[in-house]
Formats: structure tokens, C-alpha cells, sequence
């Protein structure tokens, strides 16, 4: 038994722990939990905690169902909203089949496998992102006509606002479970508020990225408003993202750093943008997964729809944020289509892969976009050769079908699962009869 495993098991007998839930998502990011006893765990460690594979959400088939959760010691937390006495705890798992080999269809596995060719490459990947959600009226969620809690808007101090409540209790509870914030603030619309995550490896963001979902589901279970991540509740107002920061490190250097380079961003900084732009249409139905998440994207309010990159553009897919004198290592990256809705794992594995494939093939940088994307017309964008992300999760599915790059990443099944599960989401959608067909047309048809 290793030593994360020893500190475990003691911490669970000196802080009284009942119950250690662990904790694995399913290939469209819903996250998974099985409680088990601290008797258990010692074996678990030892040989993982078997369950039906069949049963969740992209696994396997039922005649090969059987498969191990193996929980990593390296994620155990005590979880702050279950009481102090006794407590629970939580890890993540990888999961196993019952020959000891890593399930192909564990999201987890998928991101661990890009990171390995990271590795192999000589860099480490590091994340931040900034999380965007809204808390609403729960009654007016029932009724599907959903009311935000309050009127403010972007960095609004709002007297007596539940938001403020709500972001004080989120981020002490954050906080408690490891998760270090960077900034907290009220959003642009009503309701709307965003959390930003310090940076931290990748699988630990991605990790960091589902406590993250549950806890700020929690908070607001605990304060009698409901919390949503869903990408566009609002025609007129913006919709959430997860804006991420991204960079490349070989050793403690910054990949990404050159000092005296356009913005400071070195070759490999460049090339990986390329890398980015090259393949964003291809992995947008992983980054942005839902029917709804185009809605967002094609909704305005500084959410990205084309394919281009600049410096103080908001209006663009990729953005090189201010470069801070003497913090070589804050050079960075910043990917603003996707949304916090997604498998984070599975989105994370595509932009790393599309950003290495930049740097593999030497990919050409395009020129800066200057402009405000959304200003220009169709000509205009198409005569500067700008390309739009899908406009639906319809095209999204068709760019990502034809994808070598995604399907090598996700791997055969998970790629496999995930278009079939995508394909019946759009297909469920497009057979609806929706409130504007009946609003604009009933009455003159």
C-alpha cells in the first residue's frame, strides 16, 4: 500500500468518516457516485469496486458489463455538506476492466491518454477556466419559465443580493475541498454569476471542474435558489461559457513564452492556436455537446461563432491575453467557444490533441482578427477567409464524423457512443414543436 492510500484510510478513522463515496463520470459527463464503507476501502484500493458497466450511460455491452471503479487516493476529500459527524468523503476513480486494463470508454482514460502524448512531447498541460452559471427562481424552473434571482448585470455589487451570499458560501465550501478560486463576480445578465478556478494540471481541472457542478448544486439546494449550467436559458440575454486558459509548460518553463515575440507567445504558442483553429469545428460537438449550447454560440453577447484568433478581441475563439511584464510563466491562451456543460475530460483531451497536432505539424498561425466578428457581414467574413463554428449541434456532429483527429483521441468506442447518443438528441430536437412555430404561426396559418 502506498503512502496517499495510508493517509487515507488514517484520515478517514481520525475525522470519523462513514461513508467514502466514489465518484466517476459517464461518457457525457454525468457524474456517477456509489458509497461504500471504510472497511471497504483497503480491498477497493486493492482491487476496485466492481459494478454493472451495462448500466451507465456509453460503458459497454450487456454481455461484457462487468467493470472496476479503482478510486485515486490522490482526489480524496471530506465533503463539507454532509456534516461534521460522522462524515463523508469522496475520490475519483479510474475505471477498470476485470483484467486490471483501463476501460477504453472512461472518460478519465481518455484524457489521461492525451496527456501521456503530451508528456511524450515533453510538455505538461495546465488549465484555468472561468466558470459561468445562473441561479434561478426554483418554483419558475418547474413551471419551465425560469426568472433569475436577481436584476444585476456585469460586475454589479447588488444590496442585500442573494448572489453574494451565494458566491461567500460557494467558494468557502470550494475552498474546503481543495478547489482554489481566483476570482468570483456577478455576470452580464440577470442571475448570472462566474467563478474562476486557479490553474492546476489538467485532470485535476477537469476534476476540480465536476466537484465544481455538484458543490455550487449543493450551495444553492442549501440557499432556495436553483443553480444551472445549461449554455443559453435566456434569448435576450448571454448565455454561460467556460472561457479556459491554457498553457504549456516543459519542465518550469512556459512553453508558450518568448520574450520579444508579437504578444510574447513563442512558436510553439503559435502553432498551437493554429492547432486550435484548424480543428475547432471538428471537436465543437465535444466542447459544446447540447442542442442548446449553439444558442449560445450563435446568440451573440461575446460568444464566439468563427474561427479566429486576436489579442483584446472578445468577439474571437481564441484569445491571447494580456501579457503581465516579468511573468514569462502567466503566458497563455485562451479558448472561449466552450461551455461548462461539457464532459470536461473529453473537451479537454480534444483541445490539448487539436493543439499538439499545431505544434506536430508546424501548423501556420492565420492572421489576426482586429475586428469585431459579429460587425461584419457574411461577405466581408467570408473575403478575409473566416470560417464559422457549427451553427447546430446537426453540423457539429457532421464536422466531428469526418474527424481523424477526434475519433484518434476519444478512441473507437467513446467516439462511436458519443455521435450515436448526438444524433438522437438532434433528432428528439428537431421533431419538437416549439413556442415560436406556435406564436408566429398558429394565428396567420
Amino acid at each position: 500500500m502506498d503512502r496517499q492510500q495510508e493517509f487515507v484510510l488514517r484520515t478517514i478513522e481520525e475525522r470519523d468518516i462513514r461513508f467514502v463515496r466514489l465518484w466517476f463520470t459517464d461518457v457525457l459527463g454525468t457524474l456517477k457516485s456509489v458509497a461504500i464503507a471504510p472497511a471497504e476501502l483497503e480491498g477497493a484500493f486493492a482491487e476496485g469496486i466492481g459494478f454493472d458497466g451495462s448500466a451507465i450511460e456509453g460503458f459497454t455491452r450487456v454481455y461484457e458489463a462487468d467493470m472496476l471503479a479503482q478510486p485515486d487516493p490522490a482526489t480524496f476529500q471530506v465533503l463539507p455538506w454532509r456534516g461534521e459527524s460522522p462524515g463523508t468523503a469522496r475520490m475519483f476513480c479510474d475505471i477498470h476492466l476485470p483484467d486490471g486494463t483501463p476501460s477504453l470508454s472512461d472518460a478519465r482514460y481518455v484524457l489521461r491518454r492525451t496527456l501521456d502524448k503530451a508528456g511524450e512531447m515533453g510538455f505538461t498541460f495546465y488549465i484555468h477556466p472561468e466558470i459561468e452559471f445562473f441561479l434561478l427562481q426554483p418554483d419558475s424552473v418547474r413551471t419551465g419559465r425560469p426568472v433569475p434571482v436577481d436584476d444585476g448585470g456585469y460586475f454589479d455589487h447588488v444590496p442585500k443580493g442573494e448572489a453574494h451570499d451565494f458566491r461567500r458560501q460557494a467558494i468557502t465550501m470550494l475552498e474546503s475541498v481543495g478547489i482554489s478560486v481566483e476570482f468570483s463576480h456577478h455576470e452580464g445578465a440577470p442571475g448570472q454569476n462566474e467563478i474562476d478556478l486557479r490553474y492546476a494540471d489538467a485532470l485535476s481541472t477537469a476534476d476540480n471542474v465536476m466537484t465544481f457542478r455538484t458543490v455550487i448544486k449543493e450551495v444553492a439546494l442549501e440557499q432556495g435558489v436553483y443553480a444551472t449550467f445549461m449554455p443559453k436559458v435566456f434569448a435576450e440575454h448571454p448565455g454561460s461559457g467556460m472561457h479556459t486558459h491554457m498553457s504549456l509548460f516543459e519542465g518550469d518553463t512556459n512553453a508558450f513564452y518568448e520574450p520579444g515575440a508579437p504578444y510574447q507567445l513563442s512558436k510553439v504558442g503559435r502553432q498551437f492556436i493554429a492547432g486550435l483553429l484548424r480543428h475547432g469545428r471538428e471537436f465543437t460537438a465535444v466542447t459544446n455537446q447540447w442542442v442548446n449550447s449553439y444558442k449560445r454560440l450563435w446568440g451573440g453577447g461575446e460568444a464566439p461563432a468563427h474561427l479566429t484568433w486576436g489579442h483584446n478581441n472578445r468577439s474571437a475563439m481564441v484569445r491571447v491575453p494580456m501579457y503581465k511584464p516579468d511573468k514569462g510563466n502567466s503566458s497563455r491562451v485562451e479558448l472561449r467557444s466552450l461551455d461548462a456543460a461539457c464532459n470536461p475530460y473529453l473537451a479537454f483531451a480534444v483541445m490539448l490533441a487539436a493543439g499538439l497536432k499545431g505544434i506536430e505539424e508546424g501548423y501556420e498561425l492565420p492572421v489576426e482578427t482586429e475586428d469585431d466578428v459579429w460587425g461584419l457581414t457574411d461577405r466581408e467574413r467570408r473575403a478575409m477567409g473566416i470560417r464559422p463554428l457549427p451553427a447546430s449541434l446537426s453540423e457539429a456532429i457532421e464536422a466531428m464524423e469526418e474527424s481523424e483527429l477526434v475519433a484518434e483521441t476519444l478512441g473507437e468506442h467513446v467516439f462511436d457512443f458519443f455521435l450515436r447518443n448526438k444524433r438522437q438528441e438532434w433528432a428528439d430536437y428537431r421533431h419538437q414543436v416549439t413556442p415560436f412555430e406556435l406564436e408566429r404561426l398558429l394565428p396567420r396559418l
